[in-house]
């Protein structure tokens, strides 16, 4: 299936007026807004074959220039059959960082969504498990917003001491 295909098909599905679209590097991105992203997932793999979530990613856009937007997040979709690949991406901004999980879509979002929650700070609404994954359950922050410090704010010390046992 072609790329304007599936463009056409999602907006038959969901509204033309609650999609758009982007090329970059033959990365063929639907950009939707957060109160669609379930239902365009959900249509991306029950009706158009998208059956596999191979990557989940969060950006932060502080600072960036030309972005309306302070946080993103892309889903990689791949349709095993034919081999396309497509991009779904949802832009988020402060105080509202909560997004529909993908888990009930594909199990293996799981890991994905407690990684971005972990290191930007968004939530996954329906997530069974969303909590640190990374960092110590302690921690505060989340070190891959661009405001957070490249040395950390002091708080290493509050880590536990891993020891290794010797062999």
């Amino acid at each position: 299936m072609a790329f304007e295909e599936t463009v056409q098909r999602l907006t038959e599905a969901i509204g033309a007026d609650q999609i758009r679209t982007s090329e970059f590097r033959d990365n063929r991105r639907v950009i939707v807004s957060p109160n669609k992203l379930y239902a365009v997932l959900q249509c991306c793999r029950d009706t158009l074959g998208f059956d596999m979530l191979f990557e989940q990613n969060g950006i932060d856009y502080l600072k960036y220039p030309g972005a309306r937007d302070r946080f993103g997040v892309v889903y990689g979709l791949l349709n095993m059959t034919t081999g396309e690949r497509l991009f779904v991406k949802v832009f988020l901004n402060e105080p509202d960082l909560t997004l529909p999980s993908a888990y009930p879509l594909w199990k293996g979002a799981e890991w994905m969504e407690r990684e971005i929650y972990d290191m930007f700070g968004i939530e996954f609404e329906g997530h069974p498990d969303l909590r640190r994954i990374l960092m110590p359950p302690e921690f505060t922050s989340f070190p891959l917003r661009k405001d957070y410090p490249m040395r950390g704010r002091g708080e290493r010390h509050n880590f536990p001491v891993i020891t290794r046992a010797e062999s």
